[in-house]
């Protein structure tokens, strides 16, 4: 993903699958606790649809929205974790592995998962406001 955009821009713009499909709208952001770049975003998939996380690391912003390159299918089956909380290791692992992502090399700050953004330190777990 382009590194100079602003996260919290991110907030409300609509995400669309490899093909083009829409998939839903952003909710959240969730930032890296120790480098503090965008990891994952939450995305709202169907009117009643619940949150489906995406990697923003290998996903682009375009004009029209953010393109994430897997299939609609694929990330309405991702790992359904809830938003406005912060990422566990153990959860952020099961994204890794659900999208077959290489796994990321361990920080200086092990074990710790990413948190959404703007909510202060990484336990608070506020969901980002728009």
């Amino acid at each position: 993903m382009q590194t100079d955009i602003d996260p919290r821009s991110l907030i409300g713009r609509k995400a669309f699958d490899r093909a083009g499909t829409r998939i839903g709208t952003v909710d959240e952001v969730y930032l890296d606790d120790v480098t503090g770049a965008p990891e994952w975003a939450a995305v709202r998939t169907g009117f009643f649809g619940r949150d489906a996380f995406v990697p923003l690391e290998v996903s682009s912003v375009e004009e029209e929205g953010l393109r994430v390159p897997f299939d609609r299918a694929l990330i309405r089956q991702s790992p359904g974790f809830g938003v406005g909380r912060h990422l566990s290791p153990q959860q952020e692992l099961q994204l890794y592995r659900h999208y077959g992502l290489p796994l990321p090399q361990p920080g200086p700050e092990p074990g710790r998962g990413p948190g959404p953004a703007d909510t202060g330190p990484p336990a608070n777990g506020s969901p980002t406001a728009p």
